[in-house]
């Protein structure tokens, strides 16, 4: 704690007069964040150093797992966290970013680790079809390094397809408003991988190469009558 409240004074001491101005215009003018990122409750992943982000620009919900529970089993802090950046906020793009060395999915590769953490085991739940896969799909001789990276690799990918169940998220991309993005942070090297979605694989994000999309925006055509009416 004194480190922290050392941090504290250092803020308002040396940073925040000279931020003082854009502080004030972020509550006079509200904040209009560029994206949602769901990440995981690590503290050595923060979504605002990996982007260098400042205050206002990202809205972040961060958990154990970086899971996103699906709609209709549970409805929380990351049910909230979704529906209020895309109906409040307008957000147009959401990423799920999971991390190497995760301590939730070694917990879900280990669930005996888990006894005396009831809640923990409970919420890991949600990613229990990423172990799935990677149980069934993968070849069987992986070593527990190799499962580890995968099963969080995997994960994000689950998270992803509970996101679509929200019914705002839905909604949103049907009217072409959202594009959802899976990011895989590596600790150890600072790379960051993006899902593409068509390719169905994970890339390095570099500085020059356009951002993969885990899923783009889906305006409909089932029924165009109607799309030319809303239109009219």
């Amino acid at each position: 704690m004194d480190t922290i409240i050392q941090g504290i004074s250092t803020f308002r001491a040396q940073i925040f007069p000279g931020q003082r101005q854009m502080y004030e215009q972020l509550v006079r003018d509200g904040q209009h964040p560029n994206a949602l990122i769901i990440a995981c409750a690590d503290s050595r992943v923060s979504p605002e150093h990996i982007t260098q982000a400042g205050p206002g620009e990202l809205f972040v919900c961060r958990n154990a797992g970086n899971i996103v529970p699906p709609f209709a089993q549970q409805n929380g802090g990351v049910s909230s966290a979704i529906e209020y950046a895309v109906v409040a906020l307008g957000v147009r793009d959401i990423v799920v970013c999971g991390h190497s060395d995760c301590g939730a999915m070694k917990g879900l590769m280990n669930p005996e680790a888990l006894a005396k953490m009831p809640n923990v085991a409970a919420w890991l739940r949600h990613a229990t079809a990423a172990e799935r896969i990677v149980c069934e799909a993968y070849p069987a001789d992986m070593d527990p390094k190799q499962h580890h990276r995968a099963l969080a690799l995997e994960n994000v990918i689950v998270q992803l397809a509970n996101l679509r169940t929200h019914p705002s998220v839905a909604a949103a991309l049907a009217k072409g408003e959202l594009r959802l993005h899976g990011w895989f942070f590596e600790i150890e090297t600072g790379t960051l991988l993006a899902y593409d979605g068509e390719a169905g694989r994970f890339v390095p994000l570099g500085h020059d190469d356009g951002l993969p999309v885990a899923e783009a925006p889906a305006p409909r055509v089932a029924a165009p009558e109607y799309a030319r009416v809303a239109a009219e």
